[in-house]
């Protein structure tokens, strides 16, 4: 039995070879088969309920397509070229299968609504697997936080020591980060999770077909108001890509960090042999190579995002075969998305030792203990304006001699002002500096206590749901 062409009788010769292999996505759509098969069973028991064709042709559809889910899964479904596309690949089988009733399965849809069906099923099935990576990550966050709530880290600003604060407190702030990326998810699903099928080639159809049944059958929340706007809308993929950026910004800034704090300058980390690579000619070094790859490939998350921009803003309603170039961008974003997610998660769980005394020594030596000298003041009456200036001033001559606040005797403080008296230098130790930032959200040992209780009890109570 002769196989159907892609075109109809009007096209009398075939294409250019090359624009034929130009033409074609089979080669990066084939990612879709198997969230084209369930669009495909989905349709075809709606034509069946709808009286378009019988019961019994719906079942045989639908046979026929389990068909080819299995010989994907052994390896025997082997498109090719001339299938254009994974929705024609399968239609072609499915009648090589079937024979005429294979036709049918077409009816009362397009390719236009088709693809887009598939791909919303696929970035809402990637996003469920991210959203697990994401969680992971957060977990072995936590478990750092835990194992650190009483070591202390400097806190920068500007890339300056600031303020000493709790290593956890500084962990914790990256769990955050990561939340709000699992929510951002949970809201551009929102969007993904509509169905565009029934729409058609751009119009709708006239055939008798039920869109609420074919979205409640593959759990769409609801369907496309407008064909139009169904068959040509790629924002909800534009919306994932601007979310996945933001996490790659966030993992880029964690990775930014380790990379500092693993360098002789800092030396605030080791890090292990599991994640860590060594140099061709230099024996001695060990290269942070997980993070700095996490923090390299940003640049393509972002290209694509910007690529998808670019695609969609000149294009008039509806369907346009620029779309096809949508897939490459998002199957390539959620691939290096998960992978960056699971290097980074690595990487918090093996691949790092904090440097405890050294992270000791660097809270101990610098002057981000002023602003509590200027607090001291603002306790004993001392307007907070006039007690910076006079902390700056002994910040200098502190520096001028080559000494620390804590290396001044109580006789200089007084000096400096009466006010000052023997339990200046308890206030000056870095733990009480720390212990000392009691407000809500604050680096104090008992608020992050508070917060390391709320994240192991969210943490688990979300992983208890999923």
């Amino acid at each position: 039995m002769a196989l159907p062409e892609a075109w109809s009788d009007r096209f009398e010769q075939g294409l250019n070879p090359a624009i034929e292999r130009f033409n074609a996505s089979i080669g990066f759509d084939i990612n879709l088969l198997q969230e084209d098969l369930d669009g495909s069973v989905a349709h075809a028991r709606m034509l069946g309920a709808c009286g378009v064709i019988t019961l019994k042709e719906a079942s045989e559809l639908e046979a026929g397509l389990e068909s080819i889910r299995a010989e994907a899964a052994s390896g025997a479904f082997r498109p090719v070229i001339a299938d254009e596309d994974v929705h024609f690949a399968v239609e072609r089988r499915l009648i090589s299968l079937l024979g005429p009733i294979g036709k049918k399965l077409h009816t009362g849809r397009s390719r236009n609504d088709q693809v887009g069906c598939d791909l919303r099923l696929w970035l809402r099935r990637r996003m469920d697997e991210l959203d697990l990576e994401i969680h992971r990550l957060q977990i072995s966050l936590l478990i750092q936080a835990e194992n650190h709530h009483d070591t202390l880290i400097p806190g920068y600003t500007h890339l300056q020591r600031a303020q000493p604060i709790c290593l956890a407190h500084h962990l914790i702030a990256y769990i955050e980060m990561l939340e709000r990326d699992k929510k951002r998810f949970v809201d551009v699903k929102r969007r993904v999770n509509i169905s565009p099928l029934g729409s058609a080639a751009l119009a709708g159809t006239s055939v008798p077909i039920d869109r609420l049944h074919t979205a409640r059958t593959l759990g769409f929340e609801n369907i496309y108001r407008n064909s139009l706007d169904a068959v040509s809308d790629r924002d909800f993929a534009v919306e994932f890509a601007a979310a996945a950026s933001l996490v790659m910004v966030h993992l880029s800034r964690l990775a930014e960090e380790v990379i500092l704090w693993s360098s002789d300058e800092f030396s605030f980390v080791q890090l292990t042999d599991r994640c860590a690579t060594g140099s061709s000619l230099m024996p001695q070094k060990k290269n942070p190579d997980v993070p700095e790859l996490v923090r390299g490939k940003c640049g393509r998350v972002f290209g694509h995002l910007q690529g998808l921009l670019t695609m969609i803003k000149g294009l008039p309603l509806a369907y346009n075969k620029d779309f096809q170039e949508d897939k490459e961008a998002l199957f390539d974003t959620v691939a290096t998305l998960k992978a960056s997610l699971e290097a980074m998660s690595i990487l918090m769980e093996e691949g790092l030792e904090f440097s405890i005394d050294r992270l000791a020594a660097a809270v101990e030596s610098d002057f981000s203990n002023a602003t509590d000298v200027a607090d001291y003041l603002v306790a004993k009456g001392i307007p907070f304006r006039e007690a910076y200036q006079i902390v700056g001033g002994v910040v200098k001559r502190c520096i001028d001699e080559g000494i620390l606040l804590r290396n001044l005797s109580i006789e200089n403080w007084q000096q400096i002002n009466p006010l000052f008296s023997e339990d200046i230098f308890e206030k000056l130790a870095p733990k009480q500096v720390v212990a000392s930032r009691i407000s809500e959200g604050g680096t104090g040992f008992e608020r992050v206590h508070e917060q390391l209780r709320h994240w192991k009890s969210q943490l688990n109570e979300t992983k208890k749901m999923s």
